[in-house]
Parts: C-alpha cells; structure tokens; sequence
C-alpha cells in the first residue's frame, strides 16, 4: 500500500499535466492573421463603433483567407461595377451572420441597434469625407487602442484589411457582449468607453463569446478616488463574486471542505489555492497569461467534479491534494481575471485595487467556510458523517461539475 501511493500520485500528476497541457494550446492559424483585432468604441453621444481587422477581399469573394492577396485584389479590381457591389453587399451579409453584439444579454436587432457595415479602407479610396470618422478615433487611439486600419497592409488589397460595424447603443443598457463565429480566428477584443476612459483587454477563443462588460461604470473608473475608496470598491466586487455570484468557486471550496476534519488539513489546501490563483490573477490581468475563456472555465467545472470524485474514493487527505489544488488554483484565477477585466480596474490604483479584489475573494472563501463549519462542524468526528453528510453532498458536487464541464465545452 505505502507503494501505491507515489503511483497514483505520478498518474494523477501526469493527468493533470495533459489537463494544462491541452488548456495551452491554441487553434492553428488558418490565414495571414495570427489573431483578429476586435476594437469597441463606446462612445459618449450612445452609438457604438466596432473595428475588426479581417481579410475583407476573402470574405467579399467567399473564398479562402490563405489565397493569395494579390490574385484577390485583381481579382475585385477587375469586376464590373454590379458585380464589386454584389461582392461588398456579400461581405456585409457574411459579417452580420458571424459577428453578434448583444446589449443586457440581447442581441443587436432593432433597426438603430443593428450594425451598418462599412469598409474604410474602400471609402477613403473613393472619397475624401473620412475626417470624422478619425476624429471619432482619437480619443480610442489616445487611450492606446489600435486602429488596425490606420495601419498599411502588407499586402495588396481592395476592401482593406478593417470592416466597421456602427449603430445606436439600445437606451438604458447596462451590460455590453461581443461573439464571431468560429470562422475567425483567436480574438484580441479591446473595449474603451469615452464616457467613463476605462479600457479593457481580454482574448477570446474560436467562437466564444466575451464577459459581459458593465457599461457606464463610472465608479471604477474615477481616477481621483483615494486609495482607500478604491480598495473598499474592489474589496466588495471581490467579496460579491464569491457571495452571491461564485457559485462554481462555492462548490470548489466546499469539496475542499468535506474532506478536512481538521483545521489545519483545510488551511494548506486553501494557502495552495489561494497562492495559485493570486499569481494567475495578477499575471492574467496584466495580459502576461492569455488562455481563452471558453477553456478556462470548462476546465474550473472540471476542477470542482474532480476534487469532489476524490471525496468519494478516499475518506482521508493524500499528500498530492494540496499540489492538485494549487494547479487548480492557476485556473480559478483566470476566470477572476476575466472577471475583473470585464469590470474594469482604474489605472492609477491599479495594484490597490488589484489587492484590495483578491483580499475581497479570500474573505469571500473563508466566509463559505466558517458557513459550512456552523452548519455540520460540529458532527465532524461522528461515525456517521461521512456517510451522511460527505458522500451525498460530494456526489452532487461532482454531477454539477461534470454538468458545467459537458455544458461550457459544447458551448465554447
């Protein structure tokens, strides 16, 4: 028995180290674009205008992104005034089926709402009345963002390399989403408000759709706020998405929980988590570590079905649990990264409030727990309660978990 031990600690290691593994790979680039640069403008007259860097020649044609630049560019050049038009009204048709914009979960369908598709590129070549549309930039260009149709394409081409969606921003909204299809490649979606100057950053993967992002937050962007009003707003937006909002980071804790009769058992497996995801926070939020949501939190669901299937196939804590939990940790953390960039995070304060959030998440863990210690502590030494109160809860736990996994990864 003392033998099989390391063996099963080997096999689970090397189980998870596929599971990592497989959350760092990323789809193959398919065209002449390692990723697609998506760029929001919220502006503050309540119209929208999206950039999105893309081979617009292919898409017009309806062909391949790997063919060559030149053979489309002539191609286009070429056509008859009807036909280029038939071309461009197809672009636009392509782009409103693969491209979605929801405001409040909602998807941009009333007429002002529904983007207008144009091509700068096209129109700046046809005609010299772009100067307000580059005003409408500045302050996005000024802010760090990048307009990717500022920039020359390498390559010869007819439509430019940016398609420009616009529209009206629905009255009273209160949450902001952006999805493409699965035909794009890796997005690098950047979002800026001009009413509140706050920036975010997030990438997203073939298909999946960004966090909702909170509009007209002007409370986490007032940049004259002291350092003590930043932490106290950040330590409750901590705290909320835990308690109420954390359900999954709920239930991962509690499968810690239930299987510590001890004290001390229970606080080296939440020093391991909590270490974990306080380095991917910090480190994910700040762009160094970029792992699509739509693997992230798959992975987090299965994170909680795991640790509860070892509450069932063990009634004792093994040394390799707290090492799993700390590689756990690494991907709770990006989905709190995800979070807090979705809210915004001002730039001056920013280490505050990046403090003042993960201290808002811990107090958020341990008040799960002293919870779940006033409900059934007490009867922890009872001969019964593993049966009675472990094995029943450990098994929803897991079935949840494994629901969550099987539901974000067809979702993804």
């Amino acid at each position: 028995m003392q033998r099989t031990a390391p063996r099963m600690f080997r096999l689970r290691s090397t189980l998870l180290g596929v599971l990592i593994a497989a959350a760092m790979t990323t789809p193959a680039d398919a065209h002449s674009f390692a990723l697609t640069d998506v760029v929001v403008l919220l502006k503050s007259n309540g119209t929208y205008m999206v950039d999105l860097q893309i081979d617009v020649d292919a898409i017009a044609l309806g062909v391949s992104p790997t063919t060559p630049s030149e053979e489309l560019a002539r191609t286009l050049e070429q056509m008859a005034p009807q036909d280029l038009e038939n071309a461009r009204q197809h672009a636009r048709d392509t782009l409103q089926r693969r491209v979605t914009l929801r405001f409040d979960d909602q998807k941009c369908e009333a007429p002002a709402c529904l983007p207008r598709i144009s091509f700068p590129a096209l129109t700046r070549r046809s005609s010299s009345q772009a100067a307000g549309t580059s005003a409408d930039n500045n302050n996005a260009v000024n802010a760090g963002l990048r307009d990717s149709d500022a920039e020359a394409a390498d390559e010869p081409t007819f439509f430019g390399i940016t398609a420009r969606l616009e529209g009206v921003v629905p009255p009273g909204s209160k949450t902001f989403s952006f999805s493409a299809s699965r035909a794009f490649q890796q997005v690098r979606l950047t979002i800026f408000e001009q009413s509140t100057q706050r920036t975010t950053l997030s990438m997203l993967s073939p298909g999946s759709r960004s966090d909702a992002y909170l509009l007209n937050r002007s409370d986490l962007a007032n940049t004259d706020r002291s350092w003590v009003s930043i932490a106290g707003l950040y330590l409750r937006l901590g705290f909320e998405h835990i308690i109420p909002k954390g359900l999954d980071h709920i239930l991962f804790v509690l499968g810690l929980f239930l299987l510590s009769t001890e004290w001390r058992s229970l606080l080296w497996q939440i020093s391991a988590f909590t270490i974990a995801h306080s380095v991917t926070l910090a480190l994910s939020i700040q762009g160094y570590v970029t792992i699509p949501g739509s693997i992230v939190e798959p992975l987090i669901a299965a994170s909680i079905a795991y640790v509860a299937v070892e509450n069932l196939l063990t009634s004792e804590l093994k040394p390799w649990r707290p090492v799993i939990v700390f590689f756990f940790g690494l991907l709770h953390g990006m989905g709190f990264a995800s979070v807090l960039a979705a809210l915004g995070i001002p730039s001056q304060g920013f280490v505050t409030a990046l403090a003042a959030f993960n201290v808002g998440v811990e107090l958020g863990q341990i008040a799960v727990v002293a919870i779940a210690f006033l409900i059934v502590g007490r009867f922890r030494n009872r001969p019964w309660y593993r049966l009675a109160v472990v094995v029943p809860l450990s098994t929803l736990i897991a079935l949840v978990g494994l629901y969550w996994c099987i539901e974000r990864t067809l979702l993804a």
